[in-house]
């Protein structure tokens, strides 16, 4: 007889990113063990029928209990953060070590790790944040961080406090290489931004609404592109976060139809949202505010297009929640113009039951897509496959059992973020993610959270093969072609 499984979810439909069957799923020490129909009996059972079986959902960009350059803290704690994205049917979340100015990066890592450690409900790895880009942070603490397993680094082409200008890119892209780390990036033209802020702000539009056109979309098509021409220079794999704009998606489409390590990621909100949500009362319009500011409706297309076509590959939440309060949103006080209002929405919880109303409930790009761009595109990417992402044998058991057919209508008091309110209050979804398992353990079952603070795992992780570069010099950094100088 073969040995007992730990647990058997029984009966549902197995959904991956290439297949949809019904089987069942055999669990044993936490990872998947057999995909059968009619499996030995397991020491417990989970009824899976009129379900679909999915795998746990991979956040890769969210904000948890991050300290922000203006010194404001996010509303959430890792404990409420990762209890909200596990009710929303995500395992695994990838936030971030925020390195500000003045910061040793070795310090604020072990800061944020022990938050994790102590907080965290589902797993976790990190991007670092580096916004002082020093001699010790560049050939000291990055090449020993990246061995003990964060091979992300984020950069910032805008904002006051964290862009590092052009050159100071150019070196963290070239520090990333020889560490063999992935580079992820906030992509828009910050000189672009701080003009239309200022001139807004000086002719009377304060009002959260114009935080959109403070933003304009040229910003970020312009800010793309020269990340592009710096990635290409140095020969270093690049991922450009929360693409918001047509045009933004085809300077990635072009630049990928040239054969360049370029990724690329949307966020629901702009694929659910427009600019015409912050136009509200007072500063009610603030609960929308994000960077880059949502768009329109054909922008909305253009991505939805874009992920169609596999020019974007992942959708974050890119949760950033701030409540709507003087700790928060209003903490310049009930004047406060567009530009003195932290910018971040919550949606760690509710992005995967928005995704799966869109995709699989409304037949737009179907269930396979869902699961790949919320699943196993950013496993792969970020260097988590074949562990996470997939049901598969040998991945961790981290399954998601969705009732397809229940109607939900989403509502602040619902949700278990520490934000207070939802951009989405009142929208109606079909499909819900009832149970959720993390390494064969039940996290939530009819409606009730069922594991531990701190019972998450850390996930160290190498940059694998997306951080690879390919080995093709341009003329200026090749030795054979720039006269025998060695650059890198």
């Amino acid at each position: 007889m073969p040995e007992a499984f730990d647990c058997v979810v029984r009966g549902g439909r197995v959904g991956t990113a290439v297949d949809e069957f019904d089987a069942d799923v055999g669990i044993k020490d936490g990872v998947i063990s057999a995909i059968g129909r009619n499996l030995p009996a397991g020491t417990s059972e989970i009824d899976a029928r009129g379900r679909l079986v999915l795998p746990g959902g991979i956040d890769p960009h969210a904000h948890i209990e991050q300290l922000s350059s203006s010194g404001l803290v996010n509303a959430d704690t890792f404990e409420s953060a990762t209890t909200a994205a596990a009710f929303g049917g995500t395992t695994t979340v990838i936030p971030f070590a925020a390195q500000h100015v003045g910061m040793n990066l070795m310090t604020v890592v072990e800061d944020y790790m022990a938050l994790a450690r102590k907080g965290s409900i589902v797993d976790y790895t990190f991007h670092m944040i580096i916004t002082d880009p020093t001699e010790v942070t560049l050939k000291e603490h990055i090449p020993a961080l990246v061995p003990q397993g964060h091979a992300t680094l984020k950069v910032f082409m805008t904002y006051d406090r964290m862009q590092v200008g052009d050159e100071g890119l150019l070196d963290i892209l070239l520090a990333a290489r020889r560490a063999q780390a992935l580079v992820c990036v906030h992509a828009e033209n910050h000189g672009m931004i701080s003009w239309m802020g200022k001139r807004l702000v000086e002719k009377g539009y304060t009002a959260p609404k114009y935080h959109t056109i403070s933003h304009p979309r040229g910003s970020e098509a312009e800010a793309i592109n020269r990340l592009i021409t710096f990635a290409e220079l140095i020969d270093q794999p690049i991922m450009i976060f929360h693409v918001s704009t047509a045009e933004g998606v085809e300077t990635i489409r072009q630049a990928r139809g040239r054969g360049l390590k370029v990724f690329a990621e949307t966020c629901s909100q702009y694929l659910i949202m427009t600019a015409a949500d912050l136009d509200k009362p007072g500063l009610e319009g603030a609960k929308w505010m994000c960077s880059p500011p949502p768009r329109t409706e054909a922008d909305q297309e253009a991505i939805w297009h874009g992920l169609a076509l596999g020019d974007l590959q992942v959708i974050s939440s890119d949760h950033a929640p701030y409540a709507f309060d003087a700790n928060g949103k209003l903490s310049a006080g009930p004047d406060a113009t567009f530009k003195q209002i932290a910018n971040g929405l919550p949606g760690v919880e509710v992005r995967l039951p928005l995704l799966f109303d869109a995709m699989v409930s409304k037949g737009r790009l179907g269930l396979a897509k869902f699961v790949e761009l919320t699943a196993t595109a950013p496993a792969k990417i970020y260097n988590l496959h074949p562990r996470k992402g997939s049901i598969a044998i040998g991945a961790d058991a981290d399954l998601v059992l969705w009732d397809p057919g229940r109607t939900v209508t989403l509502a602040a008091g619902m949700l278990h973020d520490r934000t207070g309110y939802t951009p989405y209050e009142g929208r109606t979804i079909t499909g819900w993610p009832e149970t959720v398992l993390r390494r064969g353990e039940t996290l939530v079952r009819e409606g009730k959270l069922m594991a531990k603070p701190g019972s998450g795992a850390f996930l160290p992780r190498a940059g694998g093969a997306a951080a690879a570069p390919r080995n093709r010099m341009t003329a200026d950094m090749d030795p054979a072609r720039n006269f025998g100088a060695r650059l890198y």
